[in-house]
């Protein structure tokens, strides 16, 4: 039996780098059971482990009475209730404070945040409710979604969002699955698992996962439509004893299954194969991921909340589709108009069963061949996600044009190549698909800030060479782009400043992305070098950046465009930092230059 560890209230110390032996590991960490050591005997890890053994599991704090379903924000904080302190606590992993931002005589348990609210399960009082997101500190009204007050025995345990803001949800001691619409009608998806308690979703919306908590197993269905499901088959079972245990679940962006067990949390495959176990030192209740990288598995239980680094982010909260952001907000809006439709988790490449997705954005209008715009995230090729430049993709839809805010797999899934493959697939699969999009296929750009930039001035130079192309569709289409937008993204890796960076011994970015130092693999880096692929048949690029982000980044470039008659700017921004074109009160007026450019290139038509 694990014993809870005698460890302070409130760790705050950064991840601990794990050392090279068991025995090292136990000496800094006597508390704690090693990661990746299971209730009994070691795990065997696999190489495609998604969980980061250079790193400790960590206890952030044992001052919960029961720690139930945690809720990133997608921004800076983690919501934890607590089911016998009847509160909902908040947590800022940047400052490593917590504090109480609910008090109540209800008991909640799991919660969720998405479309910018926290859904939270009240499992005393039979409701599922929802707070404003960005009034939770300041003691928000509750706005009940489901009221069983004609049956107060029906409580929900646990509960996930989909993409269109239904609430699907469990009632363990009636067997049955809920779901519940963006507008408030409920029905019965399923009663087909016994016990259903966990439950989470797949990335694209394809798949709904219930942990069957007497019988230990996951059970997959899938989904039809909005609330309506197929039959059910197994999925996986755990099978470490008799104790009931499967509870809570997350997923991440790759679509592997995670599930709390009654010692460990489970991380399945998306074909059902057990890809690791993570070991509690007490029982773990519930999981999310978490972080600005969403790169942190939180683990909440009897102990309190522990953190796991991982090799994989999750996947990030939907943001708000209806409800403008206050206009004193430095953020961009996304909010949905009715000129637009969305097409949200698209399947546009698949590597095995790895999905890749993107979001499409479609002006509502008579037009049939809209020109379109690629928008692809930064973060240093190893974080971010397809979420981030959404109020961009959006306001260029608004304006006129299809829009498609694209993942690709991050460093910490797959090295380079991988990346500049999907995107020069999601180019290839809209050309694919441009009557069921509206698409030109004539007429397509990209967009990129920072990382993303890197891409897409590299799919703009590079889209001739078989080696960036990779395996993920459509083959038979091009992926050549008309028009590139880079956003303070380095054109050169194999000299300049990522090159020096590599050179220095130090774990960069690219040396992480890549999987090796530029003495090590100068091909490589040459192959993922933008600069060295321009050419006479390189796309046109125009470059924007801040006055305060270095716009002398990209003049060699530049030059090499201008001498190939290629067209190609500078459009600079007073007092821009790097990341800019997401904040106010830059994000218009170069919202307003690419489609201004857009237009003169592609024609008003």
């Amino acid at each position: 039996m694990l014993l809870k560890p005698r460890t302070p209230r409130s760790i705050s110390l950064p991840f601990m780098r794990r050392q090279t032996t068991l025995a090292s590991c136990l000496l800094l960490m006597p508390a704690l059971v090693c990661s990746f050591v299971s209730s009994a005997t070691a795990w065997a890890v696999e190489p495609t482990s998604p969980v980061d053994r250079n790193y400790d599991l960590q206890l952030l704090t044992d001052d919960f009475g029961l720690a139930d379903g945690p809720a990133w924000d997608g921004r800076s904080a983690l919501y934890v209730p607590d089911v016998k302190q009847s509160i909902i606590k908040r947590f800022f992993p940047a400052s490593q404070k917590w504090s109480v931002v609910h008090k109540g005589t209800d008991r909640y348990s799991a919660s969720v945040f998405s479309h910018g609210r926290l859904f939270v399960s009240n499992n005393s009082a039979a409701k599922i409710e929802s707070f404003a997101g960005n009034n939770i500190a300041a003691g928000p009204k509750l706005i009940t979604l489901l009221d069983d007050d004609d049956k107060p025995q029906e409580r929900p345990n646990d509960l996930v969002i989909d993409q269109h803001g239904g609430v699907y949800l469990t009632l363990t001691r009636q067997n049955k699955v809920v779901y519940v619409s963006s507008e408030g009608t409920s029905a019965v998806a399923t009663e087909a698992p016994i016990s259903p308690n966990g439950i989470t979703i797949s990335p694209d919306n394809s798949t709904l996962y219930v942990a069957a908590y007497r019988p230990k197993k996951i059970v997959a269905f899938a989904i039809n439509s909005p609330g309506q499901l197929g039959d059910g088959t197994d999925f996986a079972a755990m099978d470490d004893g008799e104790t009931p245990g499967a509870d809570g679940m997350t997923i991440d962006r790759a679509g592997n299954v995670y599930c709390a067990g009654a010692t460990d949390v489970w991380i399945w495959a998306p074909d059902g194969r057990l890809l690791d176990r993570i070991a509690c030192p007490t029982r773990p209740i519930n999981c999310t991921f978490g972080d600005p990288d969403m790169r942190t598995l939180y683990i909440a239980g009897f102990g309190g909340v522990y953190r796991q680094r991982m090799k994989l982010s999750g996947v990030a909260p939907q943001p708000s589709s209806a409800t403008s952001v206050s206009d004193r907000s430095a953020v961009p809006d996304t909010t949905i108009p009715k000129t637009v439709q969305q097409h949200l988790n698209v399947v546009y490449a698949e590597y095995g069963h790895r999905k890749l997705l993107a979001d499409i954005f479609v002006p509502r209008t008579e037009k049939t061949e809209i020109p379109t715009v690629v928008v692809v995230h930064g973060g240093g090729w190893l974080n971010g996600d397809k979420t981030k430049f959404r109020a961009l993709a959006i306001d260029l839809a608004k304006r006129g044009f299809v829009t498609a805010c694209v993942e690709y797999r991050l460093g910490g899934e797959s090295h380079f190549p991988a990346a500049i493959h999907d995107c020069n697939a999601a180019v290839r699969f809209l050309r694919a698909n441009a009557p069921q999009y509206s698409i030109d296929s004539d007429r397509i750009a990209a967009v990129g800030g920072s990382a993303g930039g890197h891409l897409v001035g590299l799919m703009a130079s590079g889209w001739n060479n078989e080696r960036l192309q990779g395996d993920g569709g459509n083959i038979e289409q091009s992926s050549r782009l008309q028009l590139a937008f880079v956003m303070a993204g380095p054109m050169q890796i194999a000299t300049g400043s990522v090159a020096e960076r590599s050179k220095s011994g130090l774990e960069s970015n690219a040396t992480q992305w890549l999987g090796k130092t530029i003495d090590e693999a100068p091909e490589l880096y040459k192959l993922a070098d933008a600069y060295e692929h321009i050419s006479e048949l390189t796309s046109p690029i125009f470059f924007m950046t801040g006055e305060r982000d270095n716009p002398d980044r990209n003049k060699l470039s530049r030059e090499r465009l201008r001498r190939l008659s290629i067209p190609t700017e500078l459009m600079t921004y007073k007092d821009g930092k790097h990341g800019c074109w997401n904040r106010h009160p830059w994000f218009a007026p170069m919202a307003n230059d690419i489609a201004q450019k857009l237009l003169t290139e592609f024609g008003s038509d």
